[in-house]
């Protein structure tokens, strides 16, 4: 049997919902006929859009808040975006505006900075087909995020002159971190440094009711197979618990690790990046086999293939 074959790659369970229309870690993983790694999507967090938000987007933009034509108008001077979820949630009101105007450029102009985390959330924007510069994508977590969107928005004369210390607007789920908002608004910068963020939730997050059952087949049936190795990469704290709960590795009691639970020899564990393996060690007790070095397709397949030795 060759090694393209379905039943010859490794399985990589991702632990996470296909990326519309593109999804890095499906073509990444999908990258030769003969590649090596067969992916397969479990999603485990259902997201629910809030219209009245996105109802909210629509107007700020149609009013002129982006827009620096109508600079009485303008309430903020950028848009961040460390989510897919965003991304989309965005791409539905970009898609809303343009079926009523033709003037997506103006209220969307090419020198409104759009800041994002990662690739996945920049290569989403793009296909939005905006003229807005994009940057970011070079910055490997929110915190990362924070240190250049200081640098930028605050050193660049054209910012300053442009959008004159305008807030920016965070599209952000109900769960998030903090640490951007928290960053940008430090009490040790000077008050001339401090930018302000104005955060705002487009969508809701709970676990899949059918992630358990949905999972435990898919790890199951790729477990025993005559595969040398089964991937699990998980991308958030959400699906830690949600993965080790359905494996039966979690004391009911405690909240941990069971004494002595263990996965297969052939079953490997790989994380998106510190805090999630962080929040694995911290949480459950339980350290993963790998842990990618950038929140990227390429940053976990580099992990895991160094740790294959391939």
């Amino acid at each position: 049997m060759s090694q393209g074959s379905k039943s010859a790659r490794t399985p990589v369970l991702l632990l996470k919902t296909r990326s519309s229309p593109d999804d890095g870690y499906e073509e990444y993983f999908n990258a030769a006929a003969n590649g090596p790694f067969l992916p397969i999507f479990v999603p485990v967090l259902e997201h629910k859009l809030k219209e009245d938000t996105l109802h909210l987007l629509y107007s700020t933009i149609t009013v002129g808040g982006f827009s620096t034509k109508y600079g009485w108008r303008t309430q903020y001077g950028g848009i961040i975006f460390t989510s897919q979820r965003a991304v989309e949630a965005f791409g539905m009101i970009v898609g809303s505006v343009r079926t009523h105007t033709n003037a997506i450029d103006e209220l969307l102009p090419p020198e409104l900075p759009l800041y994002v985390v990662g690739p996945a959330t920049a290569r989403g924007l793009r296909t939005l087909d905006l003229k807005c510069n994009i940057i970011g994508e070079e910055c490997g977590n929110g915190e990362a995020l924070a240190r250049y969107i200081l640098q930028h928005y605050n050193d660049s004369p054209a910012q300053k002159q442009t959008f004159g210390g305008l807030p920016l607007l965070f599209l952000v789920g109900e769960k998030r971190r903090d640490i951007i908002p928290t960053t940008l608004q430090s009490q040790e910068l000077s008050p001339q440094q401090r930018i302000a963020v104005h955060e705002v939730v487009v969508y809701e997050t709970g676990e899949m009711q059918n992630f358990k059952s949905d999972f435990t087949f898919r790890w199951y049936a790729n477990a025993r197979t005559s595969c040398t190795r089964l991937w699990i990469v998980v991308f958030s704290p959400t699906g830690c618990q949600a993965m080790l709960s359905s494996l039966g590795m979690l004391d009911e009691t405690t909240g941990k690790l069971k004494q002595g639970a263990s996965l297969p020899r052939n079953t490997h564990i790989a994380t998106i990046g510190p805090t999630t393996r962080d929040f694995l060690i911290q949480e459950f007790g339980y350290e993963p086999d790998v842990c990618a070095t950038t929140p990227s397709p390429e940053g976990v397949g580099i992990a895991i293939k160094s740790f294959q030795g391939t």
